[in-house]
């Protein structure tokens, strides 16, 4: 009896070994294969970033504050962008007026919506930016700008004085931003032999502050409201202000 009940023993201490040696060889070969499929992970970049698409535009990314802002190099407009899901866990990026900009994967591909790609192209990113926050410039530089900007307007409707007038007291670096959009805006209407007429009759641009971002043109006046409450995604853009000025079909 002695002997068999050794031998149960036995047989059970054996048993249990080669099980354990068993799951020991199981979860070694499972972190075998693991470490064979890990994918090397590619670094987040910064917060603010420069990129280049295919199509051989380049581009600052700031996604450092409450929205993210995108400037093409060579160009005075910051477009403040708003995100929305898309399928496979994309993200797409509007501009105010509702067209894309950008869309980006979940793995981090970029492609970017231009009018030189209005069908999308691929970016990648090439190395850190600067920041797209508007500096505040102050009384004297903020006059030598307003009367700059008059000027360029003034040419570009063919030498007829256009004043552009500031009203704001809450945000200037905004009402900066919107002075620029603004004047940028109907410089383009004025370079297009089709567009141009709907400014014949503009005679001053002005922006001012209020509970909500908006844009009017009436007899001859453009008149852009900011709202400072909600920073930089508180101006018009561009798009925004050429739709108010261009009768709609």
């Amino acid at each position: 009896m002695a002997i068999a009940l050794a031998a149960a023993v036995l047989s059970l201490l054996s048993f249990g070994a080669e099980a354990l040696a068993q799951n020991r060889g199981n979860v070694q070969a499972e972190q075998s294969e693991a470490l064979k499929n890990r994918r090397p992970t590619t670094p987040a970049p910064p917060p603010v970033g420069r990129y280049v698409a295919e199509s051989g535009e380049g581009f600052i990314l700031d996604r450092s504050g409450r929205h993210p802002l995108l400037r093409f190099e060579r160009r005075d407009e910051t477009w403040v962008l708003r995100p929305s899901a898309a399928p496979r866990g994309d993200v797409i990026y509007r501009n105010d007026a509702g067209e894309q900009v950008l869309r980006v994967t979940p793995g981090g591909g970029m492609t970017v919506y231009t009018p030189r790609a209005p069908g999308g192209s691929p970016a990648s990113f090439s190395g850190e930016g600067r920041s797209l926050t508007p500096p505040v410039l102050g009384p004297h530089l903020l006059f030598r700008l307003m009367a700059q900007r008059s000027y360029m307007v003034s040419q570009a409707v063919g030498g007829r004085l256009v004043e552009v007038n500031l009203d704001g007291d809450q945000s200037e670096s905004l009402c900066v931003e919107a002075m620029i959009v603004a004047t940028e805006a109907v410089i383009r209407i004025a370079r297009s032999p089709t567009a141009r007429q709907y400014i014949s009759e503009l005679r001053s641009i002005t922006i001012v502050e209020g509970p909500r971002a908006g844009v009017t043109y009436a007899r001859g006046r453009l008149t852009v409201t900011v709202d400072p409450s909600e920073g930089m995604a508180g101006r018009p853009s561009s798009a925004r202000i050429i739709r108010a000025i261009l009768p709609t079909s």
